[in-house]
């Protein structure tokens, strides 16, 4: 008896899940919180370090 090969073609058939802003912001969060606690971000640097916290999460997880 001759054996044959079959080939299971399966697909990407799970739908992709969406991150919410409100997780973004929460992610960004608590990374900007532990960026104050170990003194690498301070009051005077906060709103730049954590818009570019949020950006980078945000581009990460969206693909953009």
């Amino acid at each position: 008896m001759a054996t044959q090969d079959k080939t299971i073609r399966t697909t990407n058939t799970v739908p992709e899940e969406v991150v919410t802003d409100e997780a973004i912001l929460k992610i960004a969060k608590e990374i900007t919180v532990k960026f104050i606690e170990v003194g690498r971000i301070t009051p005077a640097t906060f709103a730049t370090a954590f818009a570019g916290i949020y950006s980078t999460i945000d581009k990460t997880v969206r693909k953009k």
